[in-house]
């Protein structure tokens, strides 16, 4: 049976990497640069036959090329961004994930495909022998045989033409592109890709374009974009805030010891007072290398959502709010974990969002307590209240709605209590989500009313004692990413943020019992307004009387159900 079964994996399975092939005699057959199953003819492209439609609502070409211009815009003089595509990440063995594009390439581009970079250059330039460039794209070529096993590819005349490029090339000709390096006087970039697989027949995959960039800007081996992080923060804040940049120079140095050697630290670290701090301080340390700007513009640039981007956010959470309904329908104490899950993402592909935005968190007692729970195996939640952490993500926008029902559909006198106090906390960090208070307000908000309940309760005994039952942050930033892009400084209108108090009391914790194994987190996605806020995910009940209302009724899913397997 060997030979054959053999045979037949040749004859089915692409052979992607000879390194994937590990197992005795089968290294020296993979070795060979060829593809299982290459077709005896190559077939047409699949855009030889017009592609089934897709949906229209993505963001539209004019979106990201505004979102260049304005990148560009800040770009020091004589300068240039390069930005390079995701990685494609191995499930195991020859499976890889789901490709998820880099928010910051799809925010810039719209191009989804990996191996890709893009350039934005400040002055324009000639690339390719084309005069007068300001952005250049270098995308994955088409190739129709591997279009035919995974899918179509858009190739860099359709990037030009469908995503509005001023310029688009083969990825192949960028190590031949005639791009100066040596002209430009600051080189920005994002975090460089390092887990990338290097695949020796592909002289232009990810892992070949960033080494391709590496030698040709000749950019140190041991770059280290903490350094020019350090630096800006000495020159912005040296000498206004003294004692946090020392704090923290302090723990870079710790985490980096080799971070003490740099004269500017060493010397800052050892001054006495601000005149010595100014000293100490090089406002052109940073040199031509600078893997730190582009992410603090990118920061500014994805905290404040377009038109565009909110109708894309208000269709996530708007899904991700009826899936909380539809599932408080369902619930019953004899339900696992997983089936809550299942029901959740259910309903986000029924209303056509791609995937859910982070890996759904569905944790009954125990579970709930704990803060990023994904194991969702306990196969029943009985009384348990269950916290449901779950959001949907549409064209790239996620959203992040937790609620959390007790399975019976009545809260008990304990869990009540604690639930109430939370959503009290939420109120009050809602209060103070206004433009122009400081991005902690809502946090410090919350934690004030978490704290004096707690001692209210008995839960707790000294006021400080609360970060032992409320140990995260209220908020974050929401977007491309769950935890998205933010300054982090005073709210703006556009901003879209979380305000998500939690209480979470595991068994053996130092008060009653009756408390033991409560965990609950109620989480809401607001959008800053000129006027003060608008919660974008109210279509989800929050208080217990509605929370018990809504259980009551009966969902439009009610009655499906599956054969019992034997």
């Amino acid at each position: 049976m060997w030979l054959p079964c053999f045979a037949r994996l040749l004859s089915l399975r692409p052979l992607r990497r000879a390194s994937q092939v590990v197992a005795g005699s089968w290294v020296m057959l993979a070795s060979a640069p060829v593809m299982a199953q290459q077709p005896a003819s190559i077939p047409e492209p699949l855009n030889a036959t017009p592609a089934p439609a897709r949906p229209t609502d993505f963001l539209s070409p004019a979106f990201h090329k505004q979102r260049r211009e304005l990148l560009r815009a800040q770009l020091p003089p004589k300068g240039v961004a390069v930005l390079f595509a995701a990685p494609v990440r191995n499930r195991a063995n020859d499976v890889d994930h789901i490709y998820h594009q880099n928010p910051d390439f799809y925010y810039l581009t719209g191009y989804v495909e990996p191996d890709a970079v893009l350039v934005l250059f400040k002055e324009p330039r000639t690339v390719d022998g084309q005069a007068g460039v300001t952005e250049a794209l270098f995308t994955q070529p088409r190739d129709p045989a591997r279009e035919q096993w995974t899918g179509r590819r858009m190739g860099a005349p359709a990037a030009k033409s469908q995503l509005g490029l001023q310029f688009a090339a083969d990825n192949r000709t960028f190590a031949t592109s005639g791009i100066s390096w040596a002209d430009f006087d600051q080189i920005l970039f994002t975090d460089l890709p390092t887990d990338t697989r290097d695949d020796p027949r592909d002289p232009a995959d990810l892992a070949s374009l960033v080494a391709t960039f590496r030698q040709q800007t000749g950019l140190p081996a041991d770059y280290d974009p903490s350094r020019t992080v350090a630096y800006r923060v000495l020159k912005r804040y040296g000498v206004s805030n003294p004692k946090e940049v020392s704090a923290y120079l302090t723990n870079l140095v710790k985490e980096r010891p080799g971070m003490a050697s740099e004269p500017s630290i060493k010397a800052y670290l050892a001054a006495k007072n601000n005149a010595e701090r100014q000293r100490a301080i090089n406002p052109n340390a940073v040199g031509r290398y600078d893997g730190a700007s582009l992410s603090e513009q990118l920061d500014e640039l994805r905290a404040v959502k377009t038109n565009e981007e909110l109708a894309l956010l208000r269709r996530a959470i708007r899904i991700s709010a009826q899936g909380q309904r539809e599932v408080m329908k369902l619930i019953r104490p004899d339900m696992g974990e997983m089936a809550v899950q299942g029901l959740h993402e259910y309903v986000y592909r029924r209303y056509g969002a791609e995937f859910q935005g982070y890996p759904s968190i569905v944790g009954a007692g125990a579970n709930g307590c704990i803060l990023h729970y994904e194991t969702n195996d306990r196969q029943r939640l009985d009384n348990d209240l269950v916290l449901m952490d779950c959001g949907a993500e549409y064209h790239g926008y996620s959203a992040d709605v937790t609620r959390t029902a007790p399975p019976s559909g009545k809260f008990s006198p304990t869990q009540r209590q604690v639930y109430e106090l939370v959503l009290a906390a939420q109120e009050a960090g809602f209060a103070a989500c206004r433009p122009g208070a400081d991005f902690d307000a809502p946090n410090k908000a919350t934690q004030e009313v978490v704290a004096n309940g707690l001692l209210k309760l008995g839960i707790i005994k000294k006021k400080e004692d609360f970060r032992r039952y409320y140990p995260h942050g209220a908020s974050h930033y929401l977007g491309l990413d769950v935890h998205d892009r933010g300054s982090y400084g005073a709210l703006v209108a556009g901003n879209v943020i979380t305000v998500e108090p939690g209480i979470y009391i595991p068994a053996g914790s130092p008060c009653d019992p009756k408390w033991w194994n409560i965990g609950v987190r109620i989480e809401d996605d607001v959008l800053i307004t000129p006027s003060g806020y608008e919660n974008m995910s109210a279509e989800a009940p929050r208080t217990v009387a509605d929370i018990e209302k809504l259980m009551a009724e009966t969902s439009a899913l009610e009655g499906w159900k599956l054969p019992v397997l034997k």
